[in-house]
């Protein structure tokens, strides 16, 4: 019983957007911005549940396992049951974290899975010739031009980026392996391809446990009266630091004048690339 009929409170963790990609105008989640909101959500009530709702297309492994690391650490150390809600996509570094979850949910329309490592990029180095343009590059170590877009692709090169992707793979499927155990019902050919399946399916092979959401299954646990509270996140890109120059918000524009031309110019090119970059990543899934 809590005290006095008090509602439970359970904290409600967010996690939307690519893993590890930022740009100055967008961050990405990271270990850095999360570790604070992910040790609020721990703190912030007596409730032994802590939800965490994904939404991720995905990006960099090394962040979505320091991420996935530390939830499931805190809730180790504090012995609260972590709740993870899928929502239009939870695939690749997103079905990462999501798998620090005690339970995981989904919407039937939600996209799960992608348990694979992928690298992408261009040639461009026929470009070059077609414009005879000439590539200067000079190296101190035999290996630091690597897979370089304007130079022709070697076959060791290749075999070299591979066998990391193999590495990094192996880390995903044991933690997968780790937290599902024997919840997870398809072939390892199939669970592990890099394939994503829609929430019914997921659930079919043993990627989640149900199809719920974050308020309805909170309220089967905690019953009707659950409050659930949004963990307030940290945002360190450039559009947060102008709001909190003097006169940001007082519509003179003194903040943005504060703030160096060039600066902002190259904030808004680089911004504009990681757009691209970020449209690609969900795209991939329908999205």
């Amino acid at each position: 019983m809590w005290p006095f009929d008090r509602a439970p409170v359970v904290p409600v963790l967010r996690l939307t957007g690519p893993i590890g990609m930022a740009s100055p105008l967008r961050p990405g989640l990271s270990i850095r911005g999360l570790a604070g909101p992910i040790e609020k959500a721990f703190e912030m009530s007596k409730a032994p549940s802590v939800a965490v709702v994904v939404n991720s297309p995905g990006g960099s492994a090394a962040q979505s396992h320091l991420i996935y690391k530390r939830i499931r650490q805190l809730a180790d150390e504090t012995e609260k049951r972590v709740y993870v809600f899928c929502e239009d996509v939870a695939a690749s570094g997103g079905y990462f974290i999501a798998a620090a979850g005690d339970e995981i949910h989904a919407d039937p329309s939600s996209l799960v899975g992608s348990i694979g490592v992928i690298s992408s990029s261009f040639g461009l180095d026929k470009i070059l010739k077609r414009l005879e343009i000439d590539y200067r590059v000079h190296t101190a170590g035999t290996s630091k031009n690597i897979l370089d877009p304007f130079l022709p692709e070697k076959p060791e090169d290749v075999a070299r980026l591979r066998a990391i992707q193999a590495d990094i793979h192996d880390v995903f499927i044991g933690v997968v392996k780790e937290r599902r155990g024997a919840k997870l019902k398809g072939p390892d050919a199939e669970l592990f391809s890099g394939a994503f399946w829609a929430g019914a399916k997921a659930l079919e092979l043993g990627l989640v446990d149900g199809i719920s959401d974050v308020r309805t299954r909170m309220r089967e646990i905690h019953g009707p009266k659950v409050k659930l509270r949004p963990v307030p996140l940290e945002r360190g890109g450039l559009l947060s630091r102008l709001r909190r120059l003097p006169g940001a918000g007082s519509g003179t524009g003194a903040g943005l004048l504060a703030v160096d031309g060039d600066a902002l110019r190259l904030a808004l090119a680089d911004d504009l690339v990681s757009a691209v970059e970020i449209r690609a990543l969900w795209s991939r899934y329908g999205i």
